[in-house]
């Protein structure tokens, strides 16, 4: 039996959402949110929706969060959001380093290590993910991959700081595609995750390490009941209250099982 550790759901809703829908959503997570009081749940919203999350989320069981926030406090970054705007409307969680922001913005894994630290400056939890392109991964190279963008993270960082972080293994090749890794291959990754986190200090040997890739209800447990699967960061169906609930209730399962 695996060591037990809290469980996380979290969604990205990506570049989705309307105020009338959002407001469907939102509430329905706020009311069914309080059925998994064993799972940490929170929703990662695009930014212009910060202040819709903080008026029907606040006092409910669900936590919200950023997508991405700037590596600079303040100043002249035009269209840029700080990660101390985003503690104005309450977030506690901002996800850094996202693949289609590593593609489609350049960023590095040095920048992501600094967008990490600039979120925990302003008292936010950041969401660092990593993972490997297909090609990456039939080559061999998935170790090599996801440990540099790791490393990036636990050069910059100090142990403290790496404490209060999450990280999120997402393969590139599985997000959005339907495709997911099976649990024994994300299973594979987040061990050796873990065993990286331990080899840099056993004091954040529990950093919680999240699955996201095609997470559906029906995939859900199987990964969840992995020994280093903490959680998962949810997509596509983050969107739809049901799904994104019956996940939840899957991580409440596991960590009643255990």
């Amino acid at each position: 039996m695996s060591k037990r550790r809290a469980k996380w759901v979290v969604g990205n809703w990506k570049m989705n959402g309307r105020l009338a829908e959002n407001e469907a959503l939102l509430q329905a997570l706020a009311s069914g949110g309080e059925a998994y009081s064993d799972v940490h749940i929170g929703v990662c919203v695009p930014t212009p929706y910060l202040a819709q999350a903080e008026s029907l989320l606040k006092g409910a069981m669900v936590a919200w969060g950023v997508q991405d926030i700037s590596a600079h406090p303040q100043g002249a970054y035009t269209g840029e959001v700080s990660a101390e705007m985003a503690v104005d409307f309450g977030a506690t969680l901002a996800i850094v380093g996202h693949s289609e922001r590593r593609a489609y913005h350049a960023e590095s894994s040095e920048l992501v290590a600094v967008k990490a630290q600039r979120a925990l400056q302003a008292g936010l939890t950041p969401i660092v993910c990593v993972g490997e392109t297909l090609e990456e991964r039939e080559s061999g190279a998935t170790q090599d991959i996801v440990g540099a963008q790791l490393d990036a993270v636990l050069a910059r960082l100090a142990e403290h700081e790496l404490a209060r972080i999450i990280v999120a293994y997402e393969p590139v090749w599985a997000i959005g595609t339907g495709k997911s890794a099976t649990a024994a291959e994300a299973q594979e990754v987040h061990a050796f995750l873990r065993a990286r986190l331990v080899a840099k200090s056993a004091a954040i040997a529990d950093v919680p390490l999240l699955y996201g890739g095609s997470v559906k209800p029906e995939n859900a447990e199987a990964l969840f009941g992995q020994a280093d699967i903490d959680g998962g960061l949810i997509g596509g169906a983050s969107l739809k209250s049901l799904d994104f609930l019956a996940i939840c209730a899957a991580a409440q399962a596991v960590s009643s099982a255990r």
